[in-house]
């Protein structure tokens, strides 16, 4: 009983996993992570929808090593992961992520005070207007009798 053959990547599913991984690097290394997520190569394949396993070296059977599918992208994310930290640009991405959800909060707290300021008006208007209708009403009423 052998071994179930594994399906070879096309070159066309190879560049498209390519660009997946590419478009997954770009969302890391801008600090737009998943919760609980770091710039690791497990977070890279997770959100390009790969295997890790393309980011090793593999072997043939008969022992000798080759790269990995994705060998090559792994080493260029790890080096610009490691410029950006040794620059101060990235110290942590899930730093630049709390910093990023910090002012998005802010800016949707201040959109929500707005709001709320806006209901607050409009909630007086509607009241004097109804008070208004009710005494024209009464007026209206006491002059007709």
């Amino acid at each position: 009983m052998g071994w179930p053959e594994m399906a070879r990547l096309t070159e066309g599913g190879k560049a498209r996993n390519e660009a997946a991984i590419r478009t997954a690097m770009e969302r890391i290394l801008a600090g737009n992570l998943p919760p609980g997520q770091s710039a690791d190569l497990k977070t890279l394949a997770t959100l390009a929808g790969v295997s890790r396993t393309g980011f090793y070296p593999r072997k043939h059977r008969d022992g000798t090593a080759r790269p990995g599918a994705y060998q090559h992208l792994a080493r260029e994310f790890e080096h610009r992961v490691k410029e950006l930290q040794a620059t101060g640009a990235m110290t942590d991405p899930r730093d630049a992520q709390i910093e990023r959800l910090k002012t998005e909060n802010a800016a949707l707290r201040t959109r929500i005070a707005a709001r709320d300021e806006k209901l607050a008006e409009l909630t007086a208007f509607r009241t004097l207007a109804v008070s208004r209708l009710t005494a024209q009403h009464d007026e209206i009423e006491r002059l007709r009798r």
